[in-house]
């Protein structure tokens, strides 16, 4: 890098602007990843016990659809969840944490998850519907904590690559070529002083 810089004040000027501008980066990126650490690390810690709900619902609804098979004929199961009366969409929008755009789902549901008439059906197979039903909400939680996590990792990656580069490579480098340009410019003053040392004296000889 020195060996294509010219040493000139000007050029020693724009490079002391050029690290005080890195700095400053360096302060506010540094500011970021601290952050975004921290906003990762509250996100993954509701994310161990959200997962461990999500599994004992999953798993309840299950059981309660086996028990369900079990106390009906299959023909009629079939016949029962043949004509679904509930809709089930999702709706997306964004929040910003650090700059970073991470997702927050909106369900809208309409209708009644029990579709079908009481004459051929168990009880069971309406406990495993509403129990399905509430699984719903910690299913979405927990998709929209993970994706969070994806993003804010991927965030945080990127900061600390930009701080380490500013950090080890572009502000060290930038202040050695300061240095190089102020012995430049020193080593010209010393041989013009020396120039003009040699004047004065033939002048005076």
């Amino acid at each position: 890098m020195q060996a294509n810089v010219t040493a000139t004040r000007m050029q020693l000027l724009q490079l002391r602007k050029k690290v005080i501008l890195a700095q400053r980066g360096h302060k506010l990126l540094s500011q970021k990843r601290d952050e975004l650490s921290r906003q990762l690390v509250i996100v993954s810690r509701s994310i161990k016990p959200l997962r461990e709900k999500v599994e004992e619902e999953i798993m309840e609804t299950s059981r309660r659809f086996m028990i369900a098979r079990a106390t009906m004929e299959p023909e009629d199961i079939h016949a029962a969840l043949d004509v679904p009366t509930k809709r089930f969409s999702l709706a997306l929008k964004f929040a910003s944490v650090m700059s970073v755009k991470v997702p927050q789902f909106i369900k809208q549901i309409e209708g009644d998850i029990i579709c079908y008439g009481l004459d051929y059906t168990s009880a069971e197979l309406d406990v495993a519907l509403k129990a399905l039903e509430r699984s719903f909400d910690s299913l979405m939680e927990l998709a929209e904590k993970e994706k969070q996590v994806q993003l804010l990792a991927t965030e945080l990656e990127s900061t600390r690559r930009r701080v380490n580069v500013l950090e080890h490579v572009l502000i060290p480098e930038t202040q050695e070529t300061i240095k190089f340009i102020y012995s430049k410019l020193g080593e010209v003053e010393r041989d013009n002083a020396t120039r003009l040392m040699k004047i004065i004296d033939t002048i005076r000889g």
